[in-house]
């Protein structure tokens, strides 16, 4: 289920808060484009190195026109080296490999999409990964995002929904040397309480409302990005923070589109907030 993300209107204002640093952050920017397109270059599988550069370079001005909605002129300098590591040809259907690397969604198979590399550089950001961090994903789809985040935390637990793509995307990382991605086939409303409570989660299909399964397992300090239906106004990118003491805040960051969280979960779920 790695849906698209769009940005529906910067005009509309609807960030947390206001950029950090203007002029400055703009530099930083470029000079994290550059440091992880040198990260591209020395990757074991070289291929497709310039083209890692610029779509890095891409994420990283999209970033900066972003700044006023998600309060972010740029993003961590890990994060954005993952970006730039993480061989986005291997995980779109061989024939739009030579497409793998613009700065846009592209359609997977089943009526999905491998995300825009900026929504998700925007949402592995907006987690702040840590390197003993246990991390939940649901919608694996492509295995993209999954990804990046095994790039930057200790294990990555991922639900998929649509078997073929979840079975696909299983085979597709372990190929690509990604060990600390598990996958499971099922619906992702629920979680995976087995493994919770996470330092993260990072949902990649819209929901029409926060699932409380999820809330749930998210450890006291943790962060989860979810798309979340936003009425007339499509969807929203939403920040929800746990508090130590277990009280829950929520921050939209920016409007989005993704493809549609399906299963009984959504379905026995509808109506709730």
């Amino acid at each position: 289920m790695d849906g698209p993300g769009r940005l529906v209107g910067a005009s509309w204002g609807r960030g947390p808060a206001p950029p950090r640093g203007g002029a400055r952050h703009m530099l930083l920017a470029a000079l994290l484009a550059a440091f992880a397109a040198t990260a591209a270059a020395e990757m074991p599988d070289g291929t497709h190195a310039l083209e890692r550069a610029r779509m890095v370079e891409a994420v990283a001005r999209m970033a900066g026109e972003t700044a006023l909605e998600t309060g972010r002129a740029s993003f961590a300098p890990s994060v954005m080296a993952a970006i730039a590591r993480v061989p986005r040809h291997r995980f779109v259907p061989p024939e739009l490999a030579h497409r793998a690397y613009e700065n846009r969604p592209l359609p997977i198979g089943q009526g999905q999409t491998i995300s825009q590399p900026y929504i998700v550089a925007l949402s592995t950001d907006l987690i702040e990964p840590m390197p003993g961090d246990v991390v939940l994903e649901v919608g694996t789809g492509s295995g993209y995002q999954a990804a990046v985040l095994a790039e930057l935390v200790k294990t990555v637990y991922t639900i998929e929904i649509v078997e073929a793509l979840g079975r696909e995307a299983e085979r597709r990382l372990a190929a690509t040397g990604y060990r600390n991605v598990v996958v499971r086939i099922g619906d992702g409303y629920a979680g995976w309480p087995e493994h919770a409570p996470f330092d993260a989660i990072v949902v990649t299909a819209g929901a029409p409302h926060v699932p409380e399964p999820l809330v749930a397992q998210l450890k006291p300090g943790g962060r989860m990005v979810i798309p979340v239906d936003a009425g007339a106004f499509g969807q929203d990118l939403v920040l929800i923070r746990k508090s130590a003491d277990g009280s829950v805040s929520r921050t939209v960051v920016l409007p989005v589109r993704f493809v549609p969280l399906t299963g009984p979960g959504v379905r026995d779920g509808r109506g709730k907030r």
